[in-house]
């Protein structure tokens, strides 16, 4: 089979990456712009009461909200097709994010999260559906769904870069409400993947083994009593679990570190006698910088994922490269060198990174081969949402309730003891993973 791609499949294979680079994008925004913004609109204190409730609100609340409608978007693909799902849902992600850069209350910008992680959760569904569908060959497709999926890092790191843009030029940018905050300029570049979205979507094709299947009247209905049949009721828990663990450790302890960084000594040090604007500036470009890192490490891990994800055949050896590792190391980082060392601290947080976002590549590649056609959207969808974005990202609310109970009211601490039960649950849930069934060359 040639391993050249058609002009169409090169299209979808683009449209996907956005996708995945801009779900990403809009939901790392909230680590960055989450100081500033609780600070302008509640004025409440960093490490208050108020202001730490409000953190976990805004980390939690979206992911619940997300992850209800998630489902429903899961099931949607299932029944109405890929190709629209998808498409509404980054339309719906994109101008959530631009409208929450208006903002003009907290509960206003809580809203419009709810709404932008509820095309976030959608997305990746229905993308990771599209692309298995576009490409039956094993080999071709783990490859196609390991680096269009890398692309998701390099959302991270323009998000990271729109956040240093902003505190650099956002002065020369129209006023917003009077001011030149850089956290509302932020939010408004989410609305970028809706553009070239906008011209390209009357050329793109529906997956053509779920519209064979419609033609055929062979596709089954959706269900998700059928994800808990004795066929498939392993498969949903296990991945359940474990794709909670992931996102546990991906909120409850690496979307925190901007939120530790200004709160270093060595930070600390660099701001001191400074006027508060310019110690704001200081404070965010930093972490910003440390955040820089992660996205590094995280683009590498999903690189190096995508190759060894055509060569090693066992799933569960597949992501016991990334997680034995992390459930040494990843507390280690937190514990130690996040609480008084910023030059480790970057590297450290560059391996969380690396070790960590990996595994939702495998996610990814791995759950397409274990539904059918007309569960693969639901199925999907259960372990991404429930598990995933609702179960997994309240760990970003353990940490901040654990913040004030650790000596000196370290976020870092908290993190660290978040992140270790994560990995190790996800650890030993690993030992049920089933192996997909074998399938043709």
């Amino acid at each position: 089979m040639s391993m050249k791609l058609t002009k169409t499949q090169w299209l979808i294979c683009v449209i996907a990456s956005i996708g995945f680079a801009f779900d990403i994008y809009e939901l790392l925004m909230l680590p960055l712009i989450v100081r500033p913004a609780l600070q302008e609109l509640i004025g409440a204190t960093p490490g208050t009461p108020l202001f730490e409730r409000w953190v976990g609100l805004l980390f939690f609340v979206p992911a619940m909200v997300g992850g209800v409608f998630g489902l429903l978007g899961g099931y949607l693909t299932d029944l109405w097709g890929r190709r629209r799902v998808l498409v509404g849902s980054i339309l719906l992600y994109a101008f959530s994010a631009c409208a929450a850069g208006f903002a003009t209350s907290i509960e206003m910008l809580l809203v419009l999260r709810c709404t932008t992680f509820i095309g976030v959760c959608v997305e990746f569904v229905a993308a990771v559906a599209w692309l298995a569908e576009l490409f039956p060959d094993p080999k071709r497709r783990e490859a196609v769904l390991g680096f269009t999926q890398a692309f998701s890092s390099l959302g991270g790191l323009l998000v990271t870069g729109a956040n240093y843009m902003s505190l650099q030029y956002g002065e020369l940018l129209p006023a917003i409400h009077g001011g030149h905050e850089a956290w509302r300029y932020t939010l408004i570049s989410g609305v970028i993947p809706a553009l070239p979205l906008i011209l390209i979507r009357p050329f793109l094709p529906e997956s053509p083994e779920w519209e064979r299947k419609k033609n055929e009247g062979s596709l089954q209905r959706p269900s998700l009593a059928a994800l808990f049949s004795p066929k498939y009721r392993r498969t949903t828990i296990v991945t359940t679990i474990m794709f909670a663990c992931s996102y546990g450790v991906a909120f409850g302890a690496l979307q925190h570190t901007p939120r530790i960084v200004p709160s270093m000594p060595e930070v600390q040090a660099m701001t001191a006698d400074k006027p508060v604007p310019e110690k704001k500036k200081i404070e965010q470009a930093t972490a910003a910088h440390v955040n820089f890192y992660q996205e590094i490490g995280g683009l590498t891990g999903r690189v190096l994922f995508a190759i060894c994800a055509i060569w090693i055949v066992s799933r569960r050896g597949l992501i016991r490269l990334f997680q034995i590792p992390g459930l040494i190391l990843i507390p280690l980082v937190y514990f130690f060198p996040a609480r008084d060392n910023l030059e480790l601290l970057k590297w450290g947080i560059f391996v969380a990174g690396l070790l960590t976002i990996a595994q939702f590549s495998f996610w990814g590649n791995y759950l397409p081969r274990v539904y059918p056609v007309h569960l693969r959207g639901t199925g999907e969808s259960f372990a991404a949402n429930i598990g995933g974005r609702m179960i997994g990202t309240s760990a970003a609310l353990v940490t901040t309730t654990l913040t004030p109970l650790m000596p000196s009211h370290s976020t870092a601490l908290a993190a660290g003891c978040v992140a270790l039960a994560a990995y190790l649950v996800g650890s030993i849930a690993c030992f049920w993973l089933p192996e997909p069934a074998e399938e043709a060359e």
